[in-house]
């Protein structure tokens, strides 16, 4: 996966926009659906990409696979960092992309929720 490849794949999910939100992090691209992120990356490098995770999950995916580490900036609790070095692949990143955007969207307000279902 190139920095394309994950841009398309993230700003063509319902309700999403992109920014670069963080002053100090000028280069971090920022995916968000409906105003809550739901993954990140540094453009400039796109070295790694961060997703929002499911707890339980976290830990796991950590021990399995060793592209998938703590996040820098991000809870650990409930993120993760992919490193892009190819050791994964694209499907199941994108399944990582999906996973978060589905945690992000099932914590929203049931009329946010709607609003996405409608469009």
């Amino acid at each position: 996966m190139n920095i394309e490849e994950y841009r398309e794949y993230c700003i063509n999910k319902k309700g999403v926009t992109e920014s670069f939100p963080f002053g100090k992090l000028p280069d971090v691209l920022v995916f968000k659906v409906l105003g809550k992120m739901f993954t990140a990356t540094d453009i400039s490098s796109f070295k790694a990409i961060s997703v929002k995770c499911n707890p339980d999950d976290v830990d796991i995916l950590r021990e399995t696979y060793a592209a998938v580490q703590p996040p820098s900036y991000m809870s650990k609790k409930h993120w993760n960092k992919i490193i892009i070095d190819h050791s994964i692949p694209d499907i199941l990143i994108k399944q990582w992309i999906d996973d978060s955007y589905d945690l992000v969207v099932k914590k929203l307000p049931v009329r946010e929720r709607n609003k996405l279902k409608e469009s």
